[in-house]
């Protein structure tokens, strides 16, 4: 059984240990060094009064995967921007579905009209999660390097409040 709720400072190194090993897996994540709990603390304070965290946790209360909105300087005010990290191997069970509930929910809470998803064009699965939960294409980015000199296209896709 999964369950979503806002993340507590017990799920920090969880929720990095789930992260780092996505980005070690690398093709998924614009993410390119690993993270910390302290990381992920800093990251919850950017904005608190505009950004919404949820945790998917099993009946163990280990996180198998987590979300996030928050407001980004490239993105008008009525935007909220969003990620999602589901544990590797725990993709198809539910959780991104789960994560998004609570987090489409919050993001109307918080006034947002629409929200951005800015996903890398070789990630299959993310453009997969984005597209069921009725994200729209609206924008490709082409020849963005990243931190580790890589270059991919991005897409961006909205999904209207």
């Amino acid at each position: 059984m999964i369950r979503v709720r806002t993340p507590i400072a017990l799920d920090l190194p969880d929720m990095a240990r789930l992260l780092n090993a996505i980005i070690e897996e690398g093709g998924t994540t614009a993410l390119t060094r690993p993270v910390t709990g302290d990381d992920l603390a800093e990251w919850m304070d950017f904005a608190p009064d505009r950004s919404a965290w949820h945790v998917a946790v099993d009946a163990d209360e280990r996180c198998v995967g987590f979300q996030w909105i928050e407001p980004h300087d490239t993105l008008p005010p009525e935007v909220a921007n969003i990620a999602t990290f589901v544990k590797i191997g725990q993709t198809g069970l539910g959780i991104g579905s789960a994560l998004f509930e609570a987090t489409r929910k919050a993001a109307k809470e918080l006034g947002y009209v629409w929200i951005n998803a800015n996903i890398r064009a070789d990630n299959e699965g993310g453009l997969i999660y984005y597209q069921s939960r009725g994200f729209q294409d609206y924008r490709v980015i082409e020849g963005v390097e990243m931190a580790n000199g890589q270059v991919v296209d991005k897409r961006l896709k909205r999904y209207d409040l």
